[in-house]
């Protein structure tokens, strides 16, 4: 379009010096000045600095929006070194020329505005900047206050998501929206060459709904073209937007190669779709669909899979997965999780990859739904739960049903009370096994007295029980009675010390405090032989199991016990910022009767006088270096028990080594076989972009690798590169013998387009305590960042 010749009626000055350009301007534009007493600013923070004593203009610290009284309109300001108008029709303007109006700003070499109809043509290295987008051609026709018109040849950037491209013609449609015909589009903040970008026929963008659309377009990476589609969409920053996720492939020894295509349907902000296309090479196509919701009362998941005509089994297998949990209102809730698998080797043949990447093989599947209630002191549960049990698992017993009632008190006059009722009908799906009801109700009392350095809380409570035996195995003992009760109190007396003092050491100040505790317990012994384990298991043995009266977990068995327990606790602790530094800790229980009540009937009965010493240290020196260590020793045997050394190593961000030592010596829990297992892991910096990742589990008794995992990442300033190799437990087979597997598995990156997590940034977490993931792109600036 050629230049519209500049009305030439009134001329204001030919030549005009640059400092009185916007006086110029000013006068050429009549009736518009009151608009500019609005830009005034308040506050101590900002004071204005006066820069025109008689037009009133202050220097703003920072760009402000100040909307306009009701019938007001913007000023309209034209700048440049050569300026014409006609009054309240044309102006003109040639060399450095700009036109100004609210926030948005037109510059070029030469300058038209028609007043009347609000169209500014702008001529020779054009820029036009407006709400945070900016746009570079060598022609642009504009109507100012809608935002409307077209440019060629641009060059754009949004600089809010950090968006930019080309194209041969740009129509703009208003201030948000824009249609780029034959362009290019990328997430990469540098100004040429970028890592990766969209071509296509046609992009429409959307800056207030933070989506772009392509038609006919190709994602090209590093100049190849490695995705194609006729349309595509993408958000323009890291918000949530329908469309294809980052494939993700691995190769596995059990599937083959395996590729998966996901595709995400955002519905709602609070509801999405998932479907994901599964290729196996070995097996055929799965297809795997997870639909999410959330509500202020209600969220959940409902994942399934299926696989027809599994090229291997030559069967159909599928996966279904539920959760939901619901809130009632009024201290009223509910949930169901239900799961199952079509057969026993489903999780570990076709378990997604980013979930057994990370988790190994999954053996047992709740399926459970229940209501409950908590307000104030009491606590009420009513569920029914059943398992799938895969072999070589063994099965649990189920819950159908299932009511739980507690109530609790604290501190009331110094006295906690409050008790346990429950009613569980346990059922399995083992064969000739026990199965029955039983009815349980744990009261109790205790009165606290806690003073400066030193506390004392003597405990009473009582376990009732009845049973009621709907089928008994006929591996129970002979004359295993179908109903029978229990009555079994327990008394308990807990007290301690805290003594401290300032010390100084390696040049720092610290407090010491020295902690004794004792904790005496003394039930009764009853015989409870008769009574089935539906949900009772020996506890461990560590710090916080060694405290509670009971050395059993559940309902079925209540230890007899005339014991104290010794403890002694020395803590190092900054006394500026309150951290702890250092903990030190040895515990031991003395028996002054032997325990009588065991598990099964048969088992050895406990005469000794005392238990293990447990000894532990917790250390956080300077340097980022942490270590937590534990022992239990048998004083007796002169064995070690367990052990358990840990070191950690962290100076800076994605810097950390882990170095860690397990041991326990063999029993009949572990089928007389030891752990004797030492631990590796890392995250470092090999380069500057490059990053390896690390974990190994070596078992030194079996001299095998337990699991492992090796991984490099590369990051770019607009991609990244994750590589993973992983060797995991994978069951067992049919002789008992453990089963491993290997997958391989890549993620590939493109910040500003999507950062999915395929699985290997879990698994990389998981793997490594301490992983900090690559740095996300930069943050999105804000509208009047870099404002011209």
């Amino acid at each position: 379009m050629p230049p519209r010749q500049f009305s030439r009626t009134i001329s204001c000055c030919d030549r005009v010096p640059r400092k009185r350009r916007l006086v110029v301007a000013l006068m050429a534009v009549p009736g518009l000045l009151p608009a500019l007493v609005q830009a005034q600013l308040t506050g101590a923070a900002a004071q204005p600095q006066v820069l025109d004593a008689p037009w009133g203009l202050r220097l703003a610290p920072q760009l402000e929006e100040h909307p306009l009284a009701s019938g007001q309109q913007p000023a309209v300001f034209l700048l440049g070194n050569l300026v014409s108008a006609t009054a309240d029709q044309d102006m003109a303007a040639q060399g450095t020329a700009e036109v100004r109006r609210n926030t948005m700003v037109i510059k070029a070499n030469a300058l038209h505005y028609d007043q009347d109809t609000d169209m500014a043509d702008a001529y020779g290295q054009v820029r036009i900047i407006n709400n945070g987008n900016t746009f570079a051609g060598p022609e642009a026709h504009l109507k100012v206050e809608s935002s409307e018109g077209f440019m060629t040849a641009p060059k754009y950037r949004f600089n809010v998501t950090g968006g930019s491209g080309s194209a041969e013609r740009v129509d703009l449609l208003d201030s948000e929206r824009s249609v780029f015909t034959r362009g290019t589009y990328t997430g990469c903040q540098c100004a040429t060459d970028p890592a990766w970008y969209i071509k296509g026929s046609e992009f429409v963008f959307d800056t207030g709904a933070d989506e772009g659309g392509v038609r006919n377009g190709t994602l090209f990476f590093q100049g190849v073209p490695i995705f194609a589609s006729p349309w595509m969409s993408f958000p323009l920053s890291g918000a949530r937007r329908s469309g294809i996720l980052p494939p993700i492939a691995s190769l596995s020894s059990t599937n083959g190669f395996e590729l998966a295509a996901p595709y995400y349907f955002n519905i709602a902000p609070n509801r999405d779709l998932t479907v994901t296309p599964r290729i196996l090479s070995k097996r055929g196509v799965q297809m795997q669909a997870t639909f999410r919701y959330l509500s202020p009362s209600y969220t959940g998941s409902i994942t399934g899979e299926f696989l027809p005509n599994d090229r291997i089994t030559h069967t159909n297998r599928y996966a279904l997965y539920i959760q939901h949990n619901q809130n009632f209102g009024n201290g009223f809730g509910g949930y169901i999780y239900y799961n199952k698998v079509s057969d026993n080797t489903y999780p570990e043949d076709l378990a997604s990859s980013a979930n057994q990447f990370l988790n190994g093989t999954q053996l047992l599947y709740q399926q459970e739904a229940g209501v409950t209630y908590n307000n104030g002191p009491w606590s009420v549960l009513a569920r029914q739960q059943h398992w799938q049990t895969l072999s070589p698992s063994t099965a649990p017993y189920g819950r159908e049903p299932q009511l739980n009632v507690k109530y609790a008190k604290y501190n009331v006059h110094g006295f906690d009370f409050g008790a346990e009722t429950d009613y569980s009908r346990f059922r399995i799906t083992t064969a000739d096994a026990t199965e029955g009801e039983r009815v349980v109700f744990n009261p109790y009392l205790a009165y606290s007295v806690v003073g400066p350095g030193y506390f004392v809380t003597p405990k009473v409570q009582w376990h009732f029980a009845s049973y009621n035996l709907s089928n008994i195995s006929s591996t129970a003992p002979v004359g295993q009675p179908k109903n029978f009760t229990e009555s079994i109190p327990t008394l308990s007396f807990d007290t301690g010390l805290i003594f401290d003092r300032s010390i100084r050491l390696f040049g720092q100040d610290f407090i010491q405090t020295l902690e004794p505790r004792l904790y005496y317990v003394y039930t009764p012994y009853r015989d409870q032989s008769s009574a089935p384990l539906f949900d009772t298991a020996e506890s461990d043995f560590g710090m916080a199991e060694i405290f509670q009266p009971n050395t059993f977990v559940g309902n079925d068995r209540i230890a007899d016990a005339n014991r104290l327990t010794t403890a002694l606790t020395s803590r190092f602790i900054n006394p500026t910022t309150g951290d702890e530094r250092a903990r030190f800790v040895l515990a031991q229980q003395y028996y002054f009767e032997g325990q009588r009540v065991t598990l099964l009937p048969g088992q050895n009965i406990t005469q000794a006088k005392h238990s293990d010493l447990i000894a532990g240290a917790s250390l956080k020196l300077g340097a980022g270096f942490a270590s937590e260590t534990a022992f239990q020793y048998n004083v007796d045997n002169n064995q070690l028990v367990k052990a358990s050394v840990g070191f950690g190593f962290s100076p800076g961000t994605s810097k950390v080594l882990n170095l860690a030592y397990r041991y326990t010596r063999a029993n009949t829990t572990l089928s007389n076989t030891p752990i004797n297992q030492i631990l590796m892991s890392g995250q470092w910096p090999i380069t500057h972009r490059v990053y390896g990742v690390g974990r190994i589990n070596y078992d030194v008794r079996g001299q095998r690798v337990v699991d492992g995992l090796i991984g490099l990442q590369y990051d770019a300033d607009c991609w990244a590169l994750g590589v993973g190799l992983q060797r995991y437990a994978n069951g067992v087979n049919t002789l008992g013998a453990q089963v491993s597997s290997t997958r391989v598995l890549a993620q590939l990156t493109l910040k500003g387009l999507s950062s999915v997590d395929n699985g290997l940034v879990s698994a990389f977490r998981a793997s490594v305590p301490g992983y900090v993931p690559l740095p996300p792109p930069l943050p999105p600036q804000a509208r009047f960042t870099n404002y011209e």
